[in-house]
């Protein structure tokens, strides 16, 4: 049987100076892929209201949506931790649905833990969900859900004063006993400063290679969602070219009468269609 990660395993990881791979999955075959291709950590991100289902923000995304696509992506991963992102107003109005949002990702969805975005009072929010036995992965620097009111997407922490708030978070966060810490779109010596303070495993995305770990959206790592690509990701494929020569190779093939060829389709045997034909031997 498959030894499964565990939240102890990652810590000891940065301990170790070992370095965390976390990718994003949203259903049964991505997140069995990348399983099996070694990550630490599948994230259900809520960047799934954007790349898989077309919304223009994260926002819009709702609990019923994330709990679908964790349910999903659980029954395809095996070994690595599974960590279901709280959307937007899911851990934002009362301490109580915080803590009832994020046991369904438990209960009903399967997951390991749950990621919530930094947002002024997410010490207590976070402190309840953990004390309701619920592990929490915190998220500073960027936070997607609130960016528009931020003034939009781009680097946080460019000046000493913002890069302190964001150090302090990261510490209030990791004191009120999350395991492990999200750092987005931060210079890369904030990073640093941030994961030599914590004792807690850091997650970079677009916050250079000083962090514990890192993580992409795997649809941008595969060049699958062409909305726009972020500067800090890598493509290692371009599976949209694939995916869209493969599609057009089908519509042609069918339009000739080339497929399906022989090697494709099932016959009856010449005896029992006679039979057919015949009106016998059926009733």
């Amino acid at each position: 049987m498959t030894k499964r990660i565990t939240i102890a395993d990652l810590q000891a990881r940065k301990r170790q100076g070992g370095k965390l791979a976390m990718l994003t999955a949203y259903d049964y075959p991505i997140a069995k892929l990348v399983d099996e291709a070694g990550v630490d950590m599948v994230l259900v991100g809520d960047s799934l209201g954007m790349v898989v289902l077309g919304y223009e923000t994260t926002t819009p995304v709702t609990m019923d949506e994330m709990l679908h696509h964790a349910k999903a992506a659980r029954r395809g991963v095996s070994r690595a931790l599974l960590i279901g992102d709280m959307p937007f107003l899911s851990f934002r109005a009362t301490r109580a649905d915080a803590v009832r949002n994020a046991g369904r990702f438990v209960q009903e969805a399967g997951c390991d833990a749950v990621k919530v975005e930094w947002k002024p009072g997410i010490e207590d929010t976070a402190r309840a969900i953990i004390d309701a036995g619920i592990p929490v992965m915190g998220h500073v620097g960027l936070t997607p859900q609130t960016a528009a009111s931020e003034g939009g997407f781009g680097m946080r922490g460019k000046d000493a004063e913002s890069a302190a708030r964001i150090i302090a978070q990261a510490v209030a966060l990791q004191e009120v006993g999350c395991f492990a810490m999200v750092l987005e779109c931060i210079p890369d010596v904030v990073a640093q400063e941030i994961t030599q303070r914590l004792s807690i495993p850091t997650i970079g995305i677009g916050s250079g290679p000083f962090c514990d770990g890192q993580v992409l959206v795997t649809y941008d790592l595969l060049g699958l969602f062409d909305r726009f690509t972020p500067a800090f990701a890598k493509r290692y494929a371009d599976l949209s070219r694939v995916i869209r020569e493969a599609s057009a190779s089908f519509v042609q093939e069918v339009r000739a009468g080339a497929f399906p060829g022989k090697e494709h389709t099932r016959s009856m045997a010449p005896d029992e269609y006679d039979k057919l034909k015949k009106g016998t031997g059926y009733e």
